[in-house]
Formats: structure tokens, sequence, C-alpha cells
């Protein structure tokens, strides 16, 4: 199983670059939420070469950010921004779907048990959050049904790649961390709270908040020497999950400071996140103490097929 869904993903993202060159196509583009007038932007991110993982001069001292690796990248669309509310309360509200959270159709989250904003904004463009990332997920499987459009997590390499913008430095602007303002909400003029989607600059490649704001679910399985397990190259790479717990999130939040916000920083998700939770069992589906958290689309250049799709769901929904 784990073979077929790495071979998947592969596929799902392979595109030679001469192809890319001949696709007319390959351009910004927006999805519309079927029996709605929400929308929502995505970004095709080139093909190319990256080197993940902490430089020389990056400021972190985070072991599981080394070694660093180079990898290729085969081209993909990255959500312009963050999923918002408005976006996600589409599937939330969905009372077409049922509540099973341990069926493998397409299922919403449980009612929330608090009101998981803490009052920071919901309509109007502020980003989703709170969600597990089983959510995150199931909202991409319940887009795909939507529109047809294999829509996933990116990989942790992805959101890296898209994230750096060709860039070897601490961050995508090089390496003075006040200019960070310019770019992302985070916990020195953030007021402790998240913001609007797109209200800052975008990175060189047009992606708003990818610092910042909410820190962002990617698809992999937490493993702090992963890098080490990469060889001297490689490509397209992902740790297929094997348990619930813990995966990844990226680009630090409204809460975190400076050095939390750097392109090679990576955060594993904690139990801590749903301590407050007064359900019995805890939610799969909500994170009670992580306002913080929130995820960005990718859609691979080529789709799979709806079989490979299904089984890509079912793997990732554990």
């Amino acid at each position: 199983m784990k073979q077929m869904i790495a071979a998947l993903l592969s596929i799902s993202i392979a595109t030679l670059n001469a192809q890319e060159k001949k696709d007319t196509d390959f351009k910004k583009y927006e999805q519309t939420i079927p029996g709605s007038d929400v929308k929502f932007t995505m970004i095709p991110i080139p093909a190319g070469t990256f080197t993940i993982g902490r430089g020389a001069g990056d400021p972190g001292n985070d072991a599981d950010e080394l070694p660093q690796v180079t990898l290729q990248i085969d081209a993909f669309y990255m959500g312009e921004k963050e999923v918002t509310f408005d976006e996600y309360a589409l599937y939330q509200n969905d009372e077409s779907l049922g509540q099973n959270v341990d069926a493998d159709a397409v299922t919403r989250p449980t009612t929330p048990y608090i009101d998981l904003t803490l009052g920071m904004g919901k309509e109007g463009g502020f980003p989703a959050n709170s969600m597990q990332q089983r959510a995150a997920i199931m909202y991409c499987k319940w887009l795909y049904t939507k529109t047809g459009v294999f829509y996933r997590l990116p990989t942790e390499a992805e959101w890296e790649y898209a994230a750096r913008a060709g860039s070897a430095t601490p961050y995508f602007f090089g390496t003075d961390e006040k200019q960070l303002a310019d770019y992302a909400w985070y916990a020195q003029n953030s007021d402790n709270k998240y913001h609007k989607t797109g209200l800052k600059k975008p990175n060189p490649w047009g992606l708003y908040d990818i610092y910042g704001n909410v820190a962002e679910w990617v698809l992999d399985q937490y493993q702090p020497d992963f890098y080490k397990t990469l060889g001297k190259q490689a490509a397209n790479p992902v740790r297929l999950p094997d348990k619930r717990n813990p995966r990844i999130v990226r680009g630090g939040s409204f809460k975190d400071a400076a050095m939390e916000l750097r392109s090679a920083n990576r955060t594993e998700s904690d139990p801590l996140w749903n301590r407050r939770d007064p359900q019995i069992p805890k939610s799969k589906w909500w994170n009670a103490d992580a306002p913080f958290i929130g995820f960005r689309l990718v859609r691979p250049v080529q789709q799979p097929t709806k079989e490979e799709a299904e089984k890509f769901f079912s793997t990732y929904i554990l």
C-alpha cells in the first residue's frame, strides 16, 4: 500500500519540463465551489530543484532540519491563500454528508464544541482554523467530489519549495527578520490573533501568508531524521503515515516568534493542542487549543484516476 501511495504522489505531481512549457493552461486560475459563489485562486509552481533544510547562515538550531538534501520537485498548483472559513464552512455545513468519523466515505466534521475562532473572525476572508489534519484532508476529499478536481495538502518538501520560491536564505526575502512585518502576521505584530488572508505582501511566487497567520498542515508523518533517509538527491519525497501522530505543520503562526517562521522550520503536531476537548473520546476533527492551525491546498498537474484518488484518501485518514 505504501509503495502504491508513493507512486501515486509521484504520478499525481509528475510533469516534464517540456510538457510544462507546452501547456498553455499552466497558469493562475480561479476555482468556484459548485453550489456557491465562493471562489479561491490557485498559483502555478514551476518544477525545479532546491535544497531542503537549514543552511549555514540560518539561525535555527533544530537537528530535525538537517542534513540539507537536494530535491527535485515536479510542477504543481498551490493555493494563493490559506483556506478560508468561507470555503471550509461550505463543507462543515453540508447536510448531505454524514458524521460517522470512522467511515471511508466523505463525512463532515462534528459540530464544534466551542467557538474555535475565539472571536478572532470568521466570514469575509479569515483563515479556517483549529481543525486536525484529518479534517483538512477530508475537506480535500469533499472538494474533489464537488469539483471533480483532485486537491490535497502539500507534501513537506513541496511546501518548503514553494515557500522558498527560489531562495536559499532563512526567509524568502533574505536574512533580516525585521522584514517579516511586510509579509507575515506573527507574535510581534499580530496582536495575538489571526487576520484576513492576503493583507500582507506575497512571496515571489505569489503566495500570501506562507509565513505566519495560521500554520499549515502538510501530508507527512513527522520523523526527526527523515532527511537522513533521503540520500544525496531525491525526487518528490514524502514520509507516508503509519500512525495518527505526530504529523507536521509548516510556516509558523500569529503566535510565533520570527525564528519559527523560517522556511526550514518544522513543527510536529502535539496532542496538547486538544487537551481541553470536553468530549470522550476526544474529537478527531478539532483542536480546542490550536486556533493557530490551518491549511493550504495543492492541485497536482496530472490528475489521478478515481481509483487512485480513493486509495490516496483512505491511506491518509487514519
